[in-house]
């Protein structure tokens, strides 16, 4: 053999020699298991954090750490707000579950935590190592109606970790809130993380971890058809709302009925948690996005006890009125909301429709069967009964927005061919639907608040434009030819010192009527901080509503006022003061024979006499003489 042949030969195989130990190094560092993490004999906890602000992030923090106790892996749960943020750098394994609150910003009780890792992260003296020591998992929970802040917070703190060195063990988790698949995303989320920390198999790439049962849809970017799965790209389409972003892997594929029954979206707007906690409050589910329930005053004028506000200014008979809503979702999450929050949210319709006239016909049964169950109880006679099973008024405001349901006028059609009157509130967002609204009884449009600033801290729009919606809400109302309504709810220590702003307001609608009424306060909960303090006593209401007329100079002046309901009543003079009387009350049966003629016709054509024991100044304060005061026997402590 020459050696220049041999040279070759010990050349060709040094070159073998190296690319087969490059390849064997590559694979290795490719296909790797994941460290056990329980290598210390007396290893540190895991931390298993939650940021939340109506408990929801607490709830599912506690369903985590008792799968993570299953499967015998030792964790502390943490409330952020009870720990000291520099210790950060001793933990090996973080879990955070973080809830997203106004303007993409945390709660409350994690703001130091929070900010201190924003501060920390940004600091060229911690270094990008400083956490380099530690595993961690987010998972957010928001609402995607929020636009370009879902989630923020948990995408940040993802983003924020890993600047600072630490390993992330699962992606970020998105959960939705009002898409229906929460609990479902959660669970998929959390067994990723159990699988990981019991040391299963991963695979690195520029994007992080991806699973083992995952490996195969990085083995090709074009060909479906090694992967089992059997089906083609149809079976593949998803809707990513529903999964809240996550994406379905080619190893599996997805069962739509799973998700939430459609691919095109048209989803139950009632979740079984949203029915569950909705149902608990007292209120009849219609179909997949309505309800019913029986008002409290409904109950008092059955037994003879009073009606309610609507009867003391408009004449309503509150035994015979239901109370119901063709949507529960809403556009706001008011700082007063009765529901504490417990129903959905939307800026569109984006949900299975149900049938208008199947709403109407399910409202009136269930109503009655609410009013039969009254029977019996004292101070119900047989007469009141019987009225009460053929309800005459409907208040379309029982929560959510009900101008939100397409078929809306639809259904207002079916309850006047049925010569039941209707009294629809809007939450001014919607300016739209209000001018496709064909004629009410009476149209509202919650007015709870003056400015810009003030609106967004009660209503929590989640419309960016939303004081933009409003103001075109108010001009839409101007355009309508019956009774209209601003409804003012006052806050103490939020919005009762607005006067002028509010008088600014009322050249934009031109409203026939302005209700004031205080907050009715609903107890705590955790989508509100107020108080007994921010409810005002009637005599707030009383002078906050002359302040307003006045300011009006004489184009409103306060009509009526129901004492029992903190509630007082403007009225337009020119309309409705006819040779020093009032005339707030409706006469039903000529308004019900005006919208079957088809003819135009405005307010003043069905107005009707305001009894003297309504008006304003009357020594009975709006109570009906004919009805018997009940006064419950207080037992706390009272300054008034």
């Amino acid at each position: 053999m020459s050696p220049s042949s041999f040279s070759t030969r010990l050349t060709l195989l040094a070159l073998l020699s190296a690319t087969t130990f490059y390849l064997l190094y590559k694979s290795r560092r490719r296909l790797k298991p994941l460290k056990q993490l329980t290598l210390n004999p007396n290893p540190r906890k895991g931390k298993l954090f939650f940021i939340t602000q109506t408990g929801t992030s607490k709830a599912l923090a506690q369903r985590l750490l008792n799968l993570l106790s299953s499967n015998n892996i030792p964790f502390d749960i943490v409330d952020p707000q009870n720990y000291e943020p520099e210790d950060l750098p001793k933990e090996s394994l973080i879990l955070i579950i973080a809830s997203t609150w106004e303007d993409g910003n945390p709660p409350q009780n994690s703001k130091f935590f929070v900010n201190w890792l924003a501060e920390i992260s940004t600091d060229f003296r911690a270094g990008n190592l400083l956490l380099s020591d530690c595993k961690f998992a987010v998972f957010g929970v928001g609402s995607r109606v929020y636009g370009e802040t879902f989630n923020a917070v948990a995408r940040d703190l993802g983003k924020r970790l890993r600047g600072l060195g630490a390993t992330e063990m699962v992606a970020v988790g998105e959960g939705d809130v009002d898409g229906g698949a929460l609990g479902s995303v959660f669970e998929e989320w959390s067994e990723k993380v159990v699988t990981v920390l019991k040391g299963g198999l991963a695979v690195e790439n520029e994007n992080g971890i991806v699973y083992e049962s995952d490996v195969g849809s990085l083995e090709s970017d074009d060909d479906d058809d090694d992967d089992g799965g059997g089906g083609g790209g149809g079976e593949e389409i998803v809707d990513l709302e529903d999964i809240a972003g996550k994406g379905p892997s080619r190893k599996k594929s997805v069962n739509v009925a799973e998700t939430n029954e459609k691919l095109d979206g048209k989803r139950e707007m009632v979740t079984p948690v949203i029915r569950a906690n909705l149902e608990k409050q007292g209120y009849k589910i219609i179909g997949s996005h309505s309800g019913v329930k029986i008002c409290r005053w409904t109950k008092s004028q059955l037994r003879g006890r009073g009606g309610c506000y609507k009867h003391s200014f408009y004449g309503i008979e509150s035994h015979r009125c239901m109370e119901a809503t063709p949507s529960l979702a809403c556009a706001n999450k008011c700082v007063f909301c009765w529901r504490h929050h417990t129903n959905p949210v939307g800026k569109s319709w984006q949900w299975k429709m149900d049938d208008p006239l199947e709403i109407v016909n399910t409202a009136i049964d269930l109503h009655t069967k609410m009013i039969k169950q009254m029977k019996g109880v004292p101070g119900v006679t047989q007469e009141r009964l019987l009225e009460g099973l053929s309800p005459r008024h409907c208040a379309l405001s029982l929560v959510g927005e009900p101008i939100m349901y397409p078929e809306i006028n639809m259904l207002v059609d079916e309850l006047h061919r049925r010569r039941i009157s209707t009294f629809l509130v809007t939450n001014a967002q919607f300016p739209e639907k209000i001018k496709m609204l064909k004629p009410v009884t009476q149209l509202y449009v919650s007015v709870d608040a003056a400015t810009k600033d003030s609106l967004k801290a009660i209503d929590r729009p989640i419309f960016g434009d939303f004081w933009e919606r409003f103001i075109d809400s108010l001009r839409a109302l101007k355009e309508k030819h019956q009774r209209t309504v601003y409804r003012l709810t006052l806050v103490k220590g939020w919005n009762t010192e607005d006067v002028d702003a509010y008088s600014k307001l009322f050249s934009i609608g031109k409203p026939d009527f302005v209700e004031i009424k205080g907050v009715t306060y609903c107890g705590t909960s955790a989508t509100s901080k107020l108080t007994m303090e921010n409810v005002p006593w009637h005599s707030d209401v009383k002078a906050f509503s002359e302040a307003l007329a006045m300011k009006s100079e004489g184009e409103y002046e306060v009509a009526c006022e129901h004492a029992h309901s903190c509630c007082v009543l403007l009225a337009k003079t020119e309309k409705f003061k006819v040779n020093g009387q009032w005339y707030t009350w409706i006469d039903y049966e000529k308004f019900h024979n005006l919208v079957a003629s088809g003819r135009p016709f405005d307010s003043e054509d069905y107005m009707a006499l305001t009894p003297s024991w309504a008006v304003y100044g009357a020594e009975e304060g709006g109570f009906d003489p004919d009805q018997s005061r009940y006064r419950k026997e207080r037992h706390h402590k009272s300054d008034r």
